[in-house]
């Protein structure tokens, strides 16, 4: 008989089984890549950039220019490395890993309009983008590293080493400004 202190397995929630399934996907790659080029993107223009509108516009260009590259690379990939054309059936893959790319490069552009309607100040946008891409980056390398067997403090350690490339890149430009 099961005593009340017994751990009985919670069932997978819809959330947990969506998180799951993405993190068993190429779209974590795409993802990962997208907030990447986010952060770089973001980082260089704190300095540079023009009104918050102006910034969320030219992140989600960006991510539109960063995806289509995406597609357009695969997409000669494919054709070049198996000698033959894409098929119509792969073209929604192809689509998918680009708005995964897009979605990963672009979602930083939220705080920017955020911004530009008055909700956050523009140095606040620009730190909640640094660093929630700065956490998205930290996130995927934690799971990654949990995913593939790694303990906790080894899981944590490798997600901060991970982690710092992005921290580097945005201490580096608090630095120089």
């Amino acid at each position: 008989m099961a005593g009340v202190d017994d751990p009985v397995p919670a069932p997978a929630s819809g959330l947990r089984r969506a998180v799951r399934r993405h993190l068993g996907s190429r779209d974590v790659v795409k993802v990962v890549y997208g907030a990447i080029v986010g952060l770089a993107f973001v980082v260089a223009l704190e300095q540079h950039g023009g009104t918050a509108f102006q910034t969320a516009a030219g992140l989600v260009a960006t991510a539109l220019a960063v995806a289509l590259a995406e597609a357009y690379s695969e997409f000669v990939g494919i054709e070049t490395r198996e000698r033959r054309h894409v098929r119509r059936t792969e073209v929604p893959g192809l689509a998918a890993d680009a708005g995964a790319v897009a979605l990963g490069a672009g979602f930083p552009a939220v705080f920017f309009v955020l911004a530009s309607a008055d909700v956050l100040e523009l140095d606040t946008a620009f730190a909640l983008a640094k660093w929630t891409g700065l956490g998205l980056i930290f996130a995927y390398a934690f799971a990654a590293s949990r995913l593939s067997g790694s303990r906790w403090l080894t899981a944590l350690l490798h997600a901060f080493a991970v982690g710092a490339i992005g921290g580097l890149l945005i201490v580096l430009k608090a630095l120089v400004h």
